[in-house]
């Protein structure tokens, strides 16, 4: 691997290159060319999505070792992959010749090196068809959501390059169906404390004849469910406690004029509306409750997902001799 002196007796890492692709037949070809030249002693594997184009043919004659998923979606895709295949280092990227395969070993040393989980390839382009605004203003958005909330370790969330240890491929419970798989990496990475990196890499137009998979609308919208939904899974008291308070804002706000008519008067004329306040104000306790309980399964889950993690045996290439980055 470039970058490191390893001692004689270590042994090397096991590289795999993953593919996904759906109707890829024009850029497939490049990438795998790519990727064997960048990373010679890697295996590249390319998983075929229902592809009605020549994909899987010319992938096959490339040299890819080539495997089908029927489930339609990346994220179902990403999650055969990750049972399927053995390796020590997985370097998982999109099949449309849009990331730069000469990154590769920058990322993979860097994974090593500093004896990482998750590397990501932060996209740098100058070219805007290639990122075009609205894709890159989605990706701002969604991603300073997520580090907000979950911590400030990711700056490009929905990016399709990255590098990951086996002990993260192993212990990850990929769950998405579509490209909200890139969403769960990170908050699986984030919540856990994982070690985690980034490395900028070029980011270039597609090739001429072939067509993009993302709908920026549609896609946008269901990342954004994915991370509402990880926030409650994930972060249920701070959710349910959110709702807790607006429900008890609107009890209060519907309920103060009721109560000070009754001091007032003595009288409860708008008897609807009390009960309406106080309706209100009881789910918000409901809610609050519903927090707590559930921060408590949460915490359960953490630690299961922790010694699962844990269960993955440690790398071990032989040491890094001093001045290797």
């Amino acid at each position: 691997m470039p970058g490191f002196e390893r001692e004689a007796a270590a042994p090397a890492p096991r590289i795999a290159v993953l593919v996904p692709c759906y109707n890829e037949e024009v850029a497939i070809p490049r990438v795998i060319a790519a990727f064997r030249a960048a990373l010679p002693e890697a295996v590249i594997y390319v998983y075929d999505n229902n592809s009605k184009d020549r994909t899987v043919e010319v992938a096959r004659a490339a040299g890819a070792v080539v495997r089908t998923e029927t489930l339609q979606g990346k994220g179902h895709v990403v999650r055969r992959m990750f049972a399927d295949i053995e390796a020590d280092v997985y370097v998982l990227v999109d099949g449309d010749d849009t990331y730069e395969a000469a990154a590769a070993p920058r990322l993979v040393d860097k994974l090593l090196a500093e004896r990482l989980d998750m590397v990501t390839g932060i996209r740098i382009s100058q070219i805007e068809e290639a990122y075009r605004p609205g894709h890159r203003f989605g990706n701002l958005m969604l991603t300073g959501m997520v580090r907000t909330i979950f911590g400030n370790r990711i700056s490009d969330m929905l990016s399709g390059y990255r590098v990951f240890s086996r002990r993260f491929v192993k212990s990850f419970p990929a769950l998405a169906g579509g490209f909200e798989t890139e969403t769960e990496f990170t908050v699986h990475a984030l919540e856990l404390m994982l070690p985690v990196g980034e490395v900028p890499t070029a980011y270039k137009e597609r090739p001429a004849g072939s067509a993009s998979k993302l709908r920026t609308f549609h896609d946008g919208w269901r990342i954004l469910q994915a991370i509402i939904a990880l926030v409650k899974r994930e972060k249920p008291l701070p959710f349910f406690s959110w709702i807790a308070a607006g429900l008890l804002l609107l009890g209060l706000g519907l309920g103060t004029p009721v109560v000070l008519e009754f001091l007032r008067t003595g009288l409860v004329p708008r008897l609807p509306t009390a009960v309406l306040s106080m309706g209100l104000v009881l789910l918000s306790f409901l809610s609050f409750a519903c927090g707590l309980i559930l921060d408590t399964v949460t915490r359960g889950r953490m630690e299961a997902k922790r010694i699962a993690y844990l269960a993955v045996p440690a790398p071990d290439f032989g040491p890094i001799r001093p001045g290797s980055p």
